[in-house]
């Protein structure tokens, strides 16, 4: 038997293989999943921080004339309070949550100030914590697929 080497007419063309309404790219929805493990990442560190300057006032360095000087340990609870939440929207943002990608461009701007803030008691710290949150402001604002459609797809 002999293959027809015209399509038969009726039949439809392969389905799109992006999900429905999904005009992002896919460096986006990569950079998405990357947003989300980068949140939890920064939100650990944010512990870490957080915890190192709850425990000892001596860790980071004194600072005598800065406009935002704050007693180290309220920065330690600062950080530790932001990276607990950072590490909820990051995993939100894995799960596929729709509230996690509004939440996560928040807290990262949050996260970002607070690091800017934070800059003279731990600068190269907080200049690669501050590379990591303008990374995920980035990737959540540029991706436009639906979450849920890619977790159902998926």
């Amino acid at each position: 038997m002999s293959q027809p080497s015209e399509p038969t007419p009726g039949t439809s063309r392969p389905a799109d293989p992006r999900p429905a309404g999904g005009s992002g790219s896919a460096w986006a929805a990569g950079g998405t999943v990357f947003a989300g493990v980068l949140l939890l990442v920064d939100g650990i560190l944010g512990v870490l921080k957080g915890i190192a300057g709850i425990a000892s006032n001596d860790v980071y360095t004194r600072i005598n004339d800065y406009v935002f000087k704050f007693d180290v340990t309220s920065w330690g609870w600062i950080h530790l309070v932001l990276g607990v939440i950072l590490i909820f929207v990051g995993w939100g943002i894995l799960s596929g949550a729709t509230w996690a990608r509004g939440v996560g461009i928040v807290l990262a701007a949050l996260n970002l100030i607070a690091n800017f803030m934070w800059l003279p008691y731990t600068p190269v710290w907080a200049l690669v914590t501050i590379a990591i949150d303008v990374f995920v402001i980035w990737a959540l604002c540029t991706d436009r697929s639906n979450p849920s459609d890619s977790v159902r797809n998926g």
